[in-house]
């Protein structure tokens, strides 16, 4: 595994989500109270993109059918065992990098 630069610190606001791609995949980055999250973009309904979603504190909402996931852990609000992959990140200077295979 290796870590991939995806974006600058500065590129990822809190309240809102950010789209970046690695590799074909499609990864949604998020900030909340300082520490950034990254998670499957794909929304497990029907596949809407979450960086695009509403943020609040620690949850994103899908776009389309509204959806909820926490971006800590990839779950489901309403069904746990729904779950997105998370990925590891660390930030060095001021650069976003993600964990990938």
């Amino acid at each position: 595994m290796a870590f991939v630069k995806v974006a600058r610190g500065e590129d990822i606001v809190e309240g809102k989500g950010k789209t970046v791609e690695v590799d074909g995949t499609l990864i949604a980055l998020f900030m909340s109270d300082g520490r950034f999250y990254a998670i499957d973009n794909a929304c497990l309904h029907l596949g809407a993109p979450l960086g695009d979603g509403d943020v609040y504190g620690i949850r994103v909402v899908c776009p389309l059918h509204g959806w909820e996931y926490d971006f800590t852990t990839g779950c489901n609000i309403d069904d746990p065992s729904m779950k997105l992959h998370c990925y590891e990140i660390r930030v060095v200077d001021d650069d976003i990098l993600i964990e990938v295979p």
